[in-house]
């Protein structure tokens, strides 16, 4: 029920040349099981046996009922439980925390005039006090990311007013949602409905992704399109075989089979996925610059699955075939509409005339440029003020107490807190005996166990892209190091450990494809499942009771000191 055993990587699936065989043996290649050709282009999903569902008494058709309803239903139970862990007390704490003291402001400006505003530095009592009597600034604001993450967050806004609960509504719908999408990628991915929902499980649980769903910040939005992206990328590999295994001619006896010139010619056709990664993609680079590089990785990965596409089907010369027939036509779904979804994003400030350097193409510095006969001005005004803020980007690298290096993020190194605040016995919360006072933290640290089993579960799924030619764990990979490695390119900048919510589902997944690998392969014997699955479920467990101990550090809650340093398990997370 809940195998991994490994499909083909794409852009490999042929294997390895047998000169190179031996060696690969030697580090545990196993060459890919014989399998039909439909089920290579389309492998079915995995269905619980007979023998299952006579050891829980239930009967085999009622058994296939069931695992047709838990396709859905079992990743809106994982989403709801997210949802309510997301959604509990999510005004509290009452005060504007870390970052959200620029996004939710900003947020606030733009959807009340388009633009973003320069607000005073002594405005956030006033905001906690009654955010409906504050009036945005009509003064421009210098501000260095795009707007979708501020749309995103003022749309909550303008639904629950200009609160704490406000801002942070829509960033709480987008977690649990993520979780949603999460459990259906896993299920999509693995062909298990209980890997998928596991990976959500394990999504809802991780501590960096609860708080950040419960936090004003642009990072988690610019996770859900990145995983939106990778899910649409996902339905159009399935799509796109299908379409291939249909094309493919069948012989007298009903078997698939290979054909190099359906293999070498048949386009695709229509590819609307595609088209949908491309405007998650936009949405991402709108929300954070780092959405360019996912679109890059994202874009090279979808082509190899087109390579593996063909290949599978019988193409010679997949690659040639790639570069005639896929090549431009996913480019063109993908970084032209990524581009002018971006570019729409700015319509608030395109449309009003407030803006920072709205003006400084037509009445500004600007106005008599050479290039002024070919972009309009609102095009080189914005063109200036992006070139302004890359240089912002690139130059930053003032000291801050919890700036980390990428290089500690999977150890959860030095993670960043929102909010602390002391509290004497007796009040907020804090209970009338305690012998000291209490300790409030909003601390955004990852599900310490999740992440350090994540560490293993990353070398897992390396070795089986390398070895094991497994598609899905380079899928896995690709999206890991898209979030995490461009920032090892910027070693002086200054970089904080919650940028890496954007790679959690990812982890997650990985953890997952480990945890189905301890399980056991389908048809292993009672014993080794028996193992397997007292194994994985002590690791399930662990990881679940990891959050539950650290919840209160993740809400605000206020705990006697001696139990807060308690949990502060490394020197590193104070």
């Amino acid at each position: 029920m809940t195998s991994t055993a490994p499909h083909t990587i794409e852009g490999q699936e042929a294997g390895p040349q047998p000169g190179r065989l031996d060696r690969l043996r030697r580090f545990g290649y196993v060459p890919r099981p014989v399998t039909g050709l439909r089920d290579r282009l389309v492998p079915p999903f995995v269905r619980p046996s007979a023998g299952f569902w006579r050891a829980l008494g239930v009967r085999p058709g009622d058994g296939a009922v069931l695992a047709r309803i838990a396709a859905w239903g079992g990743p809106l139970l994982v989403a709801l439980i997210a949802g309510l862990l997301r959604f509990w007390n999510l005004g509290r704490p009452h005060a504007v925390i870390f970052d959200e003291t620029y996004y939710a402001k900003d947020a606030w400006a733009l959807v009340n005039q388009g633009y973003e505003g320069s607000w005073p530095k002594d405005v956030d009592q006033r905001i906690l006090r009654d955010g409906s009597a504050v009036l945005p600034p009509t003064d421009p604001g210098y501000v260095v990311h795009p707007p979708v993450g501020k749309w995103v967050i003022g749309l909550g806004e303008k639904l629950f007013d200009f609160t704490p609960f406000g801002w942070r509504f829509m960033v709480a719908v987008l977690g649990t949602l993520s979780v949603l999408m999460l459990c259906r990628i896993g299920r999509r991915l693995f062909r298990s409905t209980f890997l998928g929902c596991l990976a959500g499980l394990l999504l809802a649980v991780d501590g960096l992704h609860f708080v950040m769903s419960r936090t004003a910040l642009l990072d988690l939005v610019l996770m859900f399109f990145v995983l939106a992206a990778f899910g649409a990328l996902l339905l159009d590999r399935d799509a796109s075989r299908r379409r291939m295994a249909g094309a493919l001619p069948v012989d007298g006896d009903g078997v698939l089979r290979p054909d190099r010139t359906v293999a070498e010619t048949l386009r695709l056709g229509w590819r609307p996925w595609r088209l949908t990664a491309g405007v998650m993609l936009g949405l991402a680079a709108g929300t954070k610059w780092n959405g360019l590089f996912i679109l890059a990785a994202f874009g090279v990965m979808s082509v190899l699955w087109d390579v593996g596409t063909r290949r599978t089907a019988g193409a010679v010369r997949p690659y040639a075939a790639v570069l005639r027939r896929d090549l431009v036509p996913a480019f063109a779904s993908t970084v032209p509409v990524a581009l002018a979804t971006y570019v729409v994003s700015w319509t608030g400030w395109i449309v009003t005339s407030g803006g920072y350097h709205r003006q400084w193409a037509s009445s500004g510095p600007g106005r008599d440029s050479s290039w002024g006969w070919l972009f309009p001005d609102w095009w080189r005004s914005l063109w200036h003020y992006e070139s302004q803020v890359y240089t912002f980007h690139v130059g930053l690298t003032d000291g801050h107490t919890y700036e980390s290096n990428p290089w500690s993020w999977l150890v959860v190194g030095r993670p960043v807190s929102y909010y602390y605040q002391d509290v004497a016995p007796g009040t907020g919360g804090c209970p009338q005996g305690t012998v000291d006072k209490c300790a409030s933290e909003v601390l955004a640290l990852g599900t310490p166990l999740l992440w350090w089993a994540a560490c293993f579960a990353l070398l897992y799924v390396g070795y089986r892209w390398l070895f094991r030619r497994d598609w899905r764990a380079g899928a896995v990979l690709c999206a890991f190091l898209a979030g995490w490695a461009p920032w090892l390119h910027y070693q002086e900048r200054t970089i904080f450990h919650f940028y890496a919510v954007v790679f959690v589902p990812f982890l997650c997944l990985a953890v997952a494809m480990m945890i189905g690998a301890m399980l056991g392969p389908a048809g292993c014997d009672e014993r080794r499942r028996a193992v397997g699955a007292i194994g994985s479920g002590v690791l399930v467990l662990l990881i679940v009771w990891n959050f539950v101990y650290f919840h209160p550090i993740y809400t605000g809650a206020p705990l006697p000191m001696e139990e807060w340093r308690n949990r502060m398990w490394l020197d590193m997370w104070i």
